[in-house]
């Protein structure tokens, strides 16, 4: 469906895209999140499936890119991509916590931000970010193959296009509780992607 076309998604929750540069600190917030509002069923955070081999850094199913391929026929992802040269994916099962009216909170590439926002009716992007020599250190300092893509990684930011504008930005370049306490705001605002006209 293309991105300008209206939504008819009828589901009553929220789901919620963070986005930005590798060493943001994404998984940092939403783990920080997801201990926060432990317990509370207004909130769903569920774990991405991912071709890459586990990390300590990232709380994610990991599988090989073949059971990735076949779990994609079967339709088992709401939201997939490729980036970095591994496969990503968010289970099915977000649409059962988006229909009981959950906030559903997931880490994403932005290049799915147009297609969610078409294909459901209330979607948040909230970009994370921090100055580039902050995203480098941490970077080196997780020492993970896969992020080894030069200047390109570090540099990328969310386009500013009719599509994919983020609805907040947390800066995460300073203490990570001032951070946190933004990023949980940026969840329980209440914002949500415009309806379609």
């Amino acid at each position: 469906m293309p991105a300008n076309d209206r939504c008819d998604d009828p589901a009553p929750g929220r789901l919620v895209l963070v986005v930005g540069p590798s060493g943001a600190g994404k998984d940092t917030l939403i783990d920080a999140a997801r201990r926060e509002l432990a317990g509370d069923p207004r909130f769903a955070f569920p774990r991405r499936v991912v071709t890459r081999p586990p990390s300590p850094a990232e709380d994610n199913d990991t599988v090989d890119a073949e059971a990735f391929a076949a779990a994609q026929e079967r339709g088992a992802f709401a939201l997939a991509w490729t980036a970095h040269g591994h496969a990503y994916g968010i289970p099915a099962a977000i649409d059962a916590d988006l229909a009981r009216g959950a906030t559903v909170v997931v880490n994403v590439s932005r290049t799915v931000v147009a297609a969610a926002r078409a294909r459901w009716h209330r979607v948040a992007v909230v970009e994370v970010t921090a100055p580039t020599e902050i995203l480098a250190a941490r970077i080196a300092a997780r020492a993970r193959g896969s992020d080894a893509a030069g200047a390109e990684r570090l540099t990328r930011r969310l386009p500013n296009d009719a599509g994919l504008v983020p609805d907040h930005r947390v800066d995460n370049a300073g203490p990570l509780d001032e951070a946190v306490a933004a990023f949980l705001a940026a969840l329980g605002s209440g914002t949500e992607g415009a309806p379609r006209p």
